[in-house]
């Protein structure tokens, strides 16, 4: 009698546990579904790697304002500059998965995997890749005096003054960088790299004439294409851009499949629910889809993208092998 009651007792002990525990799961669903359906309900922090006033920290504070002005909560833009974008990346990728701390991402996040073997955070596999919101193109740009007007120009004295020819860019490992090393690995060309810790020094260079060649921004380079204190030889996108739609592409000019340059996206730590992503990804495309966004961006060189998080996941795996393979063929390796 005394083990019937207890196997009796053990057994409602079990289903008043499972029932508790079926509880506590609905109870989770609807803390979920009640976030995704109330959020944002509190400020949000955009994390972006770079110091102020550049593309990258105008995209996040140009449709952070929208962002704001669409939910009424503050969108606070946090510049944290800093090992090549790692510093600002690892902290959103270690943030709770809830989307209020947003990275502003950009190409370095697809090209720091071949650079540093060792980082703190997987970006293809810790984050959640919201939205492509924009790309802005790269220019090749010669000072005045070099005797070339266009790509072949300047593969023809490349090839006549080997190893004498110097192009800059903004730092070793960069976009820019690797963009050189590509050209002179697709024109069969030996040039002299001679890294910048940034734009300005190097395009006060290129001015000056010390170097005679500049891989960099568009822009950072087309004022002075325009001032005609520098010479544009070609656009490193895979197409004309509309604010310089004079200049043709290395790839019209022979360089086939030649395509580099930055892009500026919103990604969010991984494990965020699906509301959450559809609902930012919704107010985002919106944002850059208006006309005092777009007229405030197109004259930097911004063209529009606005993709989904599937079709922006593909991208960011596809520029991770297209840079890894840059990397190799460039032989950089991380500063510091």
């Amino acid at each position: 009698m005394i083990i019937r009651m207890s196997l009796l007792n053990f057994s409602r002990c079990k289903w008043a546990l499972a029932g508790v525990t079926f509880a506590a799961v609905l109870t989770a669903g609807n803390a979920v579904a009640q976030t995704a359906a109330n959020y944002p309900n509190r400020a949000m922090r955009w994390i972006v790697g770079y110091t102020p006033g550049g593309t990258a920290d105008m995209m996040a504070r140009a449709v952070g304002a929208k962002l704001n002005e669409a939910w009424g909560q503050p969108v606070i833009v946090e510049n944290r500059p800093g090992g090549a974008t790692n510093i600002a990346t690892e902290m959103v990728a270690k943030s709770p998965p809830d989307g209020y701390p947003l990275l502003l991402g950009t190409v370095a996040n697809v090209i720091n995997p071949s650079l540093y073997p060792k980082m703190a955070f997987d970006f293809q596999k810790d984050f959640v890749h919201v939205i492509n919101m924009a790309s802005t193109p790269g220019m090749v740009v010669v000072h005045p005096s070099v005797p070339a007007r266009n790509a072949k120009d300047l593969v023809t004295l490349a090839k006549a003054r080997p190893g004498q020819l110097r192009h800059g860019s903004t730092g070793i490992g960069s976009p820019h960088h690797l963009a050189g090393e590509l050209f002179k690995s697709m024109a069969d060309v030996k040039m002299i790299h001679v890294p910048y810790k940034g734009a300005t020094p190097a395009i006060t260079d290129v001015v000056a004439g010390h170097i005679e060649i500049y891989f960099g921004a568009m822009v950072s380079t087309v004022p002075h294409v325009k001032s005609g204190r520098l010479r544009a030889l070609a656009m490193t996108s895979a197409k004309r851009s509309p604010a310089a739609p004079e200049i043709p592409t290395l790839q019209e000019q022979g360089f086939k499949g030649f395509e580099t340059g930055s892009w500026f996206g919103v990604h969010v730590s991984a494990a965020t629910p699906r509301d959450i992503v559809t609902k930012l990804h919704a107010e985002t495309l919106r944002a850059i889809n208006q006309p005092d966004i777009r007229n405030r961006m197109q004259p930097e060189g911004a063209e529009f993208i606005g993709d989904t998080p599937e079709q922006f996941s593909a991208y960011i795996r596809g520029e991770i092998e297209k840079w890894g393979r840059a990397v190799k063929v460039s032989g950089a390796k991380a500063e510091g």
